[in-house]
Formats: C-alpha cells, sequence, structure tokens
C-alpha cells in the first residue's frame, strides 16, 4: 500500500500499540488508562505540549510547525462498546463486556502515527491540534470538547477525521460534500391505561391496542407529512405491553429512533409524534406522554475541505481507489459537533474483508493503520506547507 516510507518503517509499533489498545478497552467518558497510554507515547514522541482532562478523559496535544501560521485540528476516538467480544485472538479484549468492536482503537493508533512523524519531520507551517477524544459511542464527547472550548483555546481553524468501514476495499477512501451522517435521535411514549381481566375488556383502558395504534399512525409520517427529496427515517424500535395471555395491562411502551439532516424535517416529525400521541391516546381512552430527545446533529462536511481531503487522498492511494461523492449515510457520528464548530471533513477508509463494525467478530486490520496515518501527515503538510 502508499504510505509515507517513514511511517511503514514502524507500522509494527503501530501494530503494538493497537493491540495493546484492543486488549485494554475502556468505555464512553472513563478513557483515562487509554489517554495515559497516549500521552505516554507522545512524550516519547518528543511532544511536550499536552492538555489533559478535556471532556473528563480527552486530552489534545499541539505539535510546532518550522514557522508561524494557522492551527490544523485531527481527531481520533478513543472509546470502546458494551459488548463481549467473541473474536478468540491472542490480542481479544481482556475485560469482562466491554470491546473494541468500532475500530476507535485503529482510529487512536493511525493518529498517535501520524503524530509521530509529523513530531519528528515538522515539515509544516502552523500548529497541529491533535485531538483524542473519548465518549464517541454515546454521551457526545466532541461535543463536550467544543463545550469546554477546544476550538478557541487552540485556536483551530479546520478539522479532520477518519474511520474505518470494513466491507470497503482495504486501503480505498470514500468522501461526501455536505451532508455525510444523520442526527439521530430518540423518542419513547409512555401510556397509561386501566388493565383488567381479558376477558372483560370493556372494563379496561387497553393500553396495548393504543400502543398499536400509535405505530401504525407514526408510519404515515414519512409516508405523508414530509417532502420526499428530503431523506429522513422514523424507525419504531421497542413496544413493551403485557405480561401475560390473560390479562391486559396498565402501561405501554412504545420507542425508537429518528434520523434526519435538515432542522426543518427534525422539527417536523417532533410535532407530528406529539400530534400522534395526544390524538391517539384520547381517541383510545389512555393517558401518553412523549418524551423526544434530540441527539448528535447531523454530521455535514465542507465541501472546500472534503474536495481538499479528496485530493490528498488521491495523491495518496491513486484516484482509482478513492470515491469524491459518496453517497452519505443514516448512521450518527458526533464528530459533528466539530464540524458545526469549524470547516472541515470527515472521510471513510476501506478495512478490507472482516465482521462488520459492532460485531463480536470484529477486529481493526492493522495493515490500513499506515494509510490513515499517512493520510492525516500529508493532510497537514498539503494544507499547512513548510
Amino acid at each position: 500500500m502508499p504510505v509515507i516510507n517513514r511511517i511503514s518503517a514502524y507500522a509494527e509499533d503501530m501494530k503494538i500499540w493497537r493491540r495493546h489498545l484492543h486488549m485494554n478497552p475502556e468505555l464512553q467518558f472513563d478513557c483515562h488508562e487509554t489517554a495515559a497510554f497516549v500521552v505516554e507515547r507522545l512524550k516519547e514522541f518528543g511532544i511536550t505540549e499536552i492538555h489533559t482532562g478535556i471532556a473528563q478523559s480527552g486530552l489534545v496535544a499541539i505539535i510546532e510547525g518550522k514557522s508561524d501560521g494557522p492551527t490544523i485540528g485531527l481527531r481520533a476516538d478513543m472509546d470502546a462498546l458494551p459488548m463481549q467480544e467473541t473474536t478468540g485472538l491472542e490480542h481479544a479484549s481482556t475485560v469482562e463486556g466491554k470491546m473494541h468492536a468500532c475500530g476507535h482503537d485503529g482510529h487512536t493508533t493511525m493518529l498517535l502515527g501520524a503524530a509521530r512523524y509529523l513530531a519528528e519531520t515538522r515539515n509544516f507551517s502552523g500548529r497541529v491540534a491533535l485531538i483524542f477524544q473519548p465518549a464517541e459511542e454515546g454521551g457526545g464527547g466532541a461535543g463536550v470538547m467544543v463545550e469546554e472550548g477546544i476550538m478557541d483555546r487552540f485556536d483551530i481553524s479546520q478539522v479532520y477525521g477518519i474511520h474505518n468501514i470494513p466491507g470497503l476495499e482495504e486501503g480505498h477512501f470514500t468522501a461526501t460534500p455536505g451532508p455525510v451522517m444523520a442526527a439521530v435521535d430518540t423518542f419513547e411514549i409512555n401510556i397509561k391505561g386501566q388493565g383488567g381481566h381479558a376477558a372483560y375488556p370493556q372494563e379496561t383502558k387497553d393500553p396495548l391496542v393504543a400502543a398499536v395504534a400509535m405505530v401504525d399512525a407514526i408510519q404515515t409520517i414519512v409516508s405523508r407529512n414530509h417532502y420526499t427529496m428530503q431523506e429522513v427515517v422514523v424507525s419504531v424500535t421497542q413496544i413493551h405491553v403485557g405480561s401475560a395471555d390473560n390479562v391486559i395491562a396498565d402501561d405501554g411502551f412504545v420507542g425508537g429512533t429518528v434520523r434526519t439532516f435538515e432542522p426543518e424535517v427534525q422539527d417536523m416529525v417532533e410535532k407530528r409524534l406529539g400530534e400522534i400521541v395526544a390524538g391517539t391516546a384520547a381517541a383510545y381512552g389512555v393517558e401518553a406522554t412523549l418524551n423526544y430527545e434530540r441527539g448528535y446533529p447531523a454530521t455535514v462536511n465542507n465541501p472546500d475541505n472534503t474536495a481538499f481531503a479528496t485530493e490528498v487522498a488521491k495523491d495518496l492511494v491513486g484516484a482509482d481507489k478513492v470515491d469524491p461523492n459518496a453517497i452519505g449515510g443514516m448512521g450518527a457520528e458526533d464528530f459533528s459537533y466539530m464540524l458545526n464548530a469549524r470547516p472541515g471533513a470527515y472521510l471513510f477508509l476501506g478495512a478490507g474483508e472482516g465482521a462488520g463494525l459492532h460485531n463480536p467478530n470484529y477486529d481493526f486490520n492493522d495493515d490500513v493503520a499506515p494509510i490513515g496515518a499517512s493520510f492525516f501527515a500529508k493532510l497537514v503538510e498539503t494544507a499547512q506547507p513548510a
């Protein structure tokens, strides 16, 4: 694979780092040991400006270039998932119920590899801000880091991130100008009825039939209430009512997720859910409350930064291995908070064949770590030449 020669020279070191991280996963904001490992490596590289304790266990490290200039941000997420690993690998997770099933161990390693190279060569102007972030998998660690002022504190002018993708050919890149991942919201509907004997339904107010009617009506939000050229997904994923075949329950629960790109579509879905819940509750004689929680905003790439990052990727791996206009998806990513604060881009790097993300048999492909590290390094040297 085409990588920077110096980075390829310590590919084996990167594998060792990555597998250590894989064996020692941490969740959400509790990434203190991971952060300590990162800090130890950064100090070995000769990086002295390291700011810890951001968003509890996040950190930002600064590398100074050869001359004055702006600051470019590079981000890696550090947290794992609450899953039991089933790979059986020698470097499998040693922590019960926790594993790196999304490749954040690889993302951290790629940024460490770029950091080592950039600290050695410093063949750029201005500064590089290395952002190691906790709590991407719930908690919105990127948003917390932004709220705690990293963009202004470190004068970051643009910011970039990458994510590995199993199933995409190894070493290939995809980029999407504009919306690349959706905003993610959740909703919960709690229904209060009046339970009783299933043989005498006339004496009850059945939350089950109300729940089913609500779910039926919710399907019309996408089919009848939104403009078809605007993307939206409304998925009911939970219905919990009842405990026995001869009992009509007192209570019911309906839950699900909403994925959108435009705020006005998000507003419409929330409004319609409220109307459906209230109207159906009145029709079926039950009480119902809607709790609608807005999560990560949409991840929207700046078109100019995306075009620039795409050209860097083409220079690295060849134009035939880069899709500059890939279709976005309805998944979510808290890097969105950083892109809301500063222009930048989020790209995907093919990891080749293997188990998918969030799968207990997943393992990051160590062969692509030097490619990701080289991409980060070339971004800096191209954006801010010495």
